[in-house]
């Protein structure tokens, strides 16, 4: 499988047709490991994970994803690298190249996975920014595949902050020609120029104030919480400006009776989910979590070895 572009730092840098290929090849490599059987495509390659931010489900699907595709994963963060002492990002860029065969990067601003990706020769790959999150949204489109049959012909609606995932939803929403809702108090919206490109593009989008609107008839709900990391000082400010936008049965009853819930995690339960949603029938959220492994994998893949898949 052969992608057009040589780094994944947005959704933006994938067409439609590529987008297909990484849920199809995931789904081979998640069958493939359920069937006992490791895809070694990353031997003898290194991978480097530049975490500025701590994780979980991050970390540990692409550190085991590059182990089961045989290749080294080397962990670092911003204490145990240069970054950390102000070294530019282009002499980092650079001298990792020289070490490993690609850099995944976990960090607070997008300029700098455009920088190491610019200045660097090896693919580098986006695993959170303040502005996207790309590999979580490639991965929850695995899991509406599976769960659903197919990706286009449903209403998404996101409910909450209009942050890096409801971006990265965008962008998708744009690449797949999808209606897309987006309910997110005033003073929390997606950006402008990000809305204007999906829209460009095609895609059906909607922007409204209240939860209500954006869920009615949906088969694909999806939330996030409404402080994330960094933001934990306006985390009162936050659950004074999102009262109402709970995903509780209440709100949910107001969705296809068919539809899945999505939530990237960590959840805050009482917050922008309820237990009962979280814990309940719709909720595909662990498959959701699991598939972020299958997907990092295809998109490792895609990038280091793409004549395996």
């Amino acid at each position: 499988m052969q992608l057009k572009t040589r780094h994944l730092l947005t959704i933006r840098d994938l067409d439609s047709s590529e987008i297909r290929d990484l849920v199809r090849r995931a789904a081979e490599l998640k069958a493939a490991l359920k069937g006992g059987g490791h895809q070694k495509s990353l031997a003898g390659k290194s991978v480097a994970l530049i975490f500025d931010k701590p994780s979980t489900r991050t970390r540990v699907s692409f550190e085991v994803g590059v182990a089961q595709l045989g290749g080294k994963p080397l962990f670092m963060t911003s204490r145990d690298s240069q970054l950390g002492r102000d070294e530019p990002l282009k002499d980092t860029a650079r001298v990792m190249s020289r070490y490993v065969d690609a850099m995944v990067v976990r960090t607070f601003g997008q300029n700098v996975v455009k920088d190491l990706a610019h200045w660097g020769s090896v693919p580098v790959i986006n695993a959170l920014t303040d502005r996207y999150h790309p590999c979580q949204v490639l991965s929850d489109l695995l899991t509406v595949q599976e769960h659903l049959g197919r990706l286009e012909g449903f209403t998404y609606a996101w409910l909450g902050d209009g942050n890096n995932m409801a971006h990265s939803w965008l962008e998708a929403a744009a690449a797949l020609q999808l209606e897309l809702r987006l309910a997110c108090p005033p003073d929390f919206m997606p950006h402008e120029d990000i809305v204007a490109y999906a829209r460009e593009q095609g895609a059906q989008i909607t922007l409204t104030h209240d939860p209500r609107e954006a869920i009615a008839g949906a088969q694909v709900v999806n939330t996030d919480v409404w402080a994330s990391m960094g933001q934990e000082d306006q985390a009162g400010e936050r659950r004074r400006a999102f009262e109402g936008f709970t995903l509780d049965a209440g709100l949910l009853s107001l969705a296809d009776p068919a539809a899945i819930v999505l939530h990237c995690l960590p959840a805050h339960r009482g917050e922008e989910i309820s237990e009962e949603v979280l814990e309940g029938p719709q909720s595909v959220v662990w498959d959701q979590a699991e598939n972020r492994l299958h997907m990092q994998k295809a998109i490792m893949e895609a990038l280091l070895a793409p004549q395996v898949s």
